[in-house]
């Protein structure tokens, strides 16, 4: 559980803009609307960390550049359709930075990576998949059933990213904890032939 609140505060922060937008489509927002609201919350989350003198993670800046391109689409272009294909390079892009080993490293207490380090970069591959997936799927939504595209936007990529992010935190507690019971008992073994 402590795992679990370690990671979700990161995760929503880094997320926020993206999160801010796809909620106001889902609840029926306009695209300019939610575009407009999810740019300041990007602009707002990037400012935040760099006033306090923190590195800006790199989901923070694909966060933000993410809601600043769907905003000069919208702007610039009026097009419905091209709007909402971009977010598929977004996710492409994602992916492609997901492919990085290491990345997941910072949501996880330090204390714990040494153990599961390994599991981790696994599941980095795991979220890179998830982010070429969601690019596929949206360009079909946005392109063919155009209608449902901001139903889309507004529960998938949420919901399959706290799906995998619940999958995720519960496997590498298990693993964890059955790492931790087999350190554990090759402690015991040289005292017990003692």
């Amino acid at each position: 559980m402590r795992t679990l609140f370690y990671a979700i505060g990161p995760m929503l922060f880094d997320s926020l803009g993206i999160i801010v937008f796809a909620v106001l489509l889902a609840v029926g927002a306009g695209i300019v609307a939610a575009t407009v609201a999810g740019s300041i919350v990007a602009i707002a989350v990037v400012g935040y960390e760099l006033a306090r003198g923190h590195k800006v993670a790199a989901l923070q800046w694909i966060s933000l550049a993410s809601v600043l391109f769907t905003a000069a689409a919208t702007l610039f272009t009026g097009d419905p359709r091209f709007v909402m294909a971009k977010p598929t390079i977004v996710y492409l892009i994602v992916g492609t930075v997901m492919l990085r080993k290491g990345w997941l490293n910072r949501y996880i207490p330090p204390e714990q990576l040494a153990m599961v380090g390994d599991v981790m970069d696994r599941f980095g591959m795991i979220w890179a998949a998830l982010m070429f997936t969601s690019a596929g799927l949206n360009l079909v939504i946005a392109l063919f059933f155009t209608q449902w595209w901001p139903l889309f936007i507004g529960i998938f990529p949420l919901a399959s990213k706290f799906g995998l992010f619940a999958i995720h935190i519960a496997v590498v507690h298990v693993i964890t904890q059955a790492r931790l019971r087999r350190r554990a008992g090759s402690e015991l073994k040289p005292l017990a032939a003692e």
